[in-house]
């Protein structure tokens, strides 16, 4: 039971970072009907901005961490600006297809600047191990939860409460009817794109924390599809939702399945649910079923 509750916590935790990284494909979605495929590397850029500027810099770490948003954010400006706006009006593979040709140019960008070596993050959170009853939980887990749940509920209200969020909201249901509000379209795409990005470092920097960085991280982008698409690619509650079940699940077969078949099946099971998703339920768990007419 002890070790049940050990996987448990441990995929409860992940599959809030997931959750957390799954938001960005969400936002793209809903406003631009398009998968962003760079996600991953938005994740893994973020990631090493933040420990160079703490290991590098000296900086502390919730600083560094308010700098990597910053820069996260104007990363996401760019990319949608200078990349993506061109293909506003063109079909929608011409932009999928953008965004594949992006995350190589990032990755290769990524092996130029910070080469293929893995680094670890310097000591940030406590080291001495925190007893739930007869579960031992490393503190950068509790952390890494804290941190992802704040930052969910942050998102959240912002959704629901404010301005842009009302606008990105109008915009995700009716293009037409939101410009015709006075909404500017570009706008929304622009901070989709950045939130995307954003959500994507934070994310990153805390899986840089539990198992150190290098250029593989950014698998992780493909790895959170399979959750966003369990939600429903066009539902914020479903990504929550999504990637725990997609954490756990993880969890529970790297500590009962991979023993018996030599290993690996943790790292593929989140695609074989994926292909299961899209057999019997394309839409996800929470996601809008369209009916197009001809």
């Amino acid at each position: 039971m002890t070790f049940f509750l050990q996987m448990l916590v441990t995929g409860i935790v992940v599959g809030c970072v997931y959750a957390l990284v799954a938001l960005g494909f969400v936002l793209i979605y809903k406003s631009s009907d398009a998968i962003n495929f760079a996600q991953g590397e938005f994740l893994l850029i973020g990631t090493y901005v933040c420990l160079t500027l703490i290991s590098s810099y000296n900086i502390p770490f919730i600083p560094a961490l308010m700098l990597t948003l910053l820069f996260s954010a104007a990363l996401g400006f760019a990319v949608e600006r200078i990349v993506l706006r061109p293909f506003i009006g063109e079909p929608i593979i011409s932009l999928i297809m953008a965004t594949i040709g992006l995350s190589s140019v990032l990755v290769g960008l990524v092996h130029i600047i910070w080469g293929h070596e893995t680094r670890v993050y310097p000591q940030i959170f406590p080291v001495e191990p925190v007893h739930l009853g007869s579960v031992v939980v490393a503190p950068v887990y509790l952390w890494s939860l804290a941190i992802v749940i704040v930052m969910l509920l942050l998102f959240t209200f912002f959704f629901k409460y404010s301005k842009m969020g009302i606008a990105m909201r109008a915009t995700a249901d009716d293009q037409q009817a939101a410009m015709s509000m006075g909404i500017s379209v570009k706008t929304i795409f622009a901070f989709a794109w950045a939130i995307a990005a954003i959500v994507s470092a934070v994310g990153g920097v805390l899986l840089g924390n539990i198992n150190g960085v290098n250029a593989s991280l950014s698998v992780i982008g493909l790895k959170v599809l399979p959750v966003a698409i369990l939600g429903g690619l066009d539902s914020i509650p479903g990504a929550i939702i999504g990637g725990i079940i997609i954490g756990i699940i993880e969890s529970m077969t790297g500590g009962y399945l991979d023993p018996l078949v030599g290993g690996g099946l943790k790292e593929v099971m989140p695609f074989i649910i994926l292909v299961f998703i899209l057999m019997f339920k394309p839409y996800g768990l929470f996601g809008k079923k369209e009916i197009e007419r001809v």
